[in-house]
């Protein structure tokens, strides 16, 4: 619905165009002015931003994940090759349980960017998990989107998980060595065989996204080579 709204209106712009460039010419000829000057060209926000399409091809490929690892078809997305249209941040609530998903950069309270990637790989009994997301944000949206995960870490210090009742507990830090500005979420219960660790980084005006519950150290590792592996793609 949304493209053949915007379509609609691109064809209305354009049909009105030729009736306001003979109005001004037959302003000229009056007054004996000289042709009016061409308005300067809007800069395209999106110029330089990669598409989902080309997202996709950054993604960590199969033989990046550990042996037993799997796709998971119906958590692979693109955005494709166009762009969607660039949201606001909500003022909602912070969203706790939202850390408990692959698209977990939605806690921020920022659905995502223009445009994304992501996939999911996991073991035969979906008890360890390796998730990766890349989005591309107009602007400096990128980094404001960076500064709120610290604030989801506090907002979300202790929580329940509704599916399970279980109580998490959150713990961040900003994380070096990894692309332009990087944080690590860490989620522990006393209820799980293991944690989750969550890890964003920026590179550049992308935003790249990993969770991880492989591994005996709450995931620590894996995401945090995942991650690597993402980042050497976008270069």
């Amino acid at each position: 619905m949304r493209l053949s709204s915007r379509a609609a209106s691109l064809l209305a712009v354009a049909a009105a165009l030729p009736l306001a460039l003979t109005a001004c010419s037959s302003g000229s000829s009056d007054t004996g002015s000289s042709a009016s000057t061409k308005p300067a060209k809007a800069k395209d926000p999106n110029a330089g931003l990669s598409t989902g399409t080309q997202l996709k091809k950054a993604l960590a490929p199969a033989s990046a994940f550990p042996a037993g690892f799997a796709l998971q078809a119906d958590n692979s997305a693109d955005s494709g090759d166009q762009f969607l249209a660039p949201e606001a941040k909500s003022t909602a609530k912070t969203d706790c349980t939202r850390l408990l998903g692959t698209s977990w950069i939605q806690a921020t309270g920022y659905k995502g960017g223009v445009s994304f990637a992501q996939n999911d790989y996991a073991i035969k009994d979906q008890t360890q998990d390796l998730a990766q997301e890349i989005d591309e944000f107009q602007g400096t949206t990128a980094k404001a989107v960076m500064k709120e995960f610290a604030s989801v870490a506090t907002a979300c210090a202790t929580f329940t998980d509704s599916d399970t009742h279980a109580t998490v507990k959150v713990t961040g830090k900003t994380t070096a060595g990894l692309g332009d500005e990087a944080y690590t979420l860490t989620l522990t219960s006393g209820t799980w065989q293991n944690g989750t660790t969550l890890v964003a980084a920026r590179s550049g005006s992308a935003v790249v996204t990993v969770m991880s519950t492989a591994g005996s150290d709450d995931g620590a590792a894996s995401a945090k080579k995942l991650t690597t592996t993402v980042l050497s793609g976008l270069k």
